[in-house]
């Protein structure tokens, strides 16, 4: 089954309404690397229910609407896509616990060609079910391998950002450690390839990989350390393209840019391996 453009657009995703509590926050957060340091005062924040603050990247696993490329009758050949980019900004910060209600729907679609696959980019809007005020918008960008060729424009929606040719202004170390990918996948993401070795080999891979949201999230916990002194207030956006894998137990080295007050451009990668894992990155934060 082909993808079919006009279908694909007016596809209707069920409203996904979710309440979650201080324990979901917590986890969250051990699933991104807080807590690795237990006297930092910092990242005790996030991790302590008697004080707690939400990470301003839960908003990501916050009334997800699941595998929809599989779920939903999308003419996807979802066996063959992978998360492109992602984008996410916030609204206002993220209570530690409520409930939230999130809608999604496709915004774009771009045709690549014949054998060269196509762009989905999926809009997921999360808000306060009590309120109705708005908490984030998150864009998805879905490549899919086996989609190309149905006739849809050819033009990206959106460039990715510059990353600057010159050494950056700042790199942190951000250190994952072995069970990370275990813990991350409690809030919500149970895909076998981060838990199960013999499919992780099935793969190409010779251990389970860690889950590129999980990644994302390493990303921004170290960008709000950086630039935020782990205030999570002023954590506003934060966008980039997926570019490899990362082994649970492995060091993140984001390298940030800074270009303009309350913006940076920034990169992850892996030194060891020396392979860049999230690349294209761009930061806001209250300044």
């Amino acid at each position: 089954m082909a993808i079919d453009p006009d279908k694909l657009l007016a596809l209707r995703f069920p409203e996904i309404r979710q309440t979650y509590g201080w324990r979901d926050s917590i986890v969250y957060a051990l699933g991104t690397g807080f807590g690795q340091d237990p006297t930092d005062e910092r990242q005790l924040r996030f991790v302590d229910e008697t004080r707690l603050k939400a990470v301003p990247t839960m908003a990501n696993v916050l009334a997800y609407p699941g595998f929809w490329m599989r779920d939903l009758d999308t003419g996807i050949d979802w066996v063959k896509v992978v998360h492109g980019e992602h984008a996410m900004r916030l609204h206002r910060p993220l209570p530690a616990q409520g409930e939230v209600v999130g809608r999604t729907r496709i915004v774009d679609l771009v045709d690549k060609g014949p054998g060269k696959g196509a762009l989905v980019y999926a809009e997921r809007i999360v808000t306060d079910a009590a309120t109705g005020e708005k908490l984030a918008t998150l864009l998805q960008t879905v490549f899919c391998r086996g989609d190309g060729g149905f006739g849809g424009k050819s033009e990206a929606l959106r460039t990715p950002h510059p990353v600057p040719d010159r050494s950056p202004d700042a790199s942190i170390d951000m250190p994952t450690h072995p069970q990370m990918a275990l813990i991350y996948r409690l809030s919500g993401d149970l895909n076998p390839l981060h838990a199960d070795p013999a499919i992780a080999r099935k793969a190409g891979y010779d251990r389970p990989i860690l889950h590129g949201l999980a990644t994302y999230g390493v990303a921004g916990h170290g960008l709000m350390a950086a630039l935020c002194d782990y205030e999570p207030e002023r954590f506003l956006a934060i966008e980039g393209r997926f570019s490899a894998p990362v082994f649970p137990g492995e060091t993140i080295t984001i390298d940030i840019w800074r270009e303009e007050p309350g913006r940076a451009a920034f990169r992850a990668r892996v030194a060891a391996r020396d392979a860049v894992v999230f690349n294209n990155g761009r930061f806001e934060y209250a300044a």
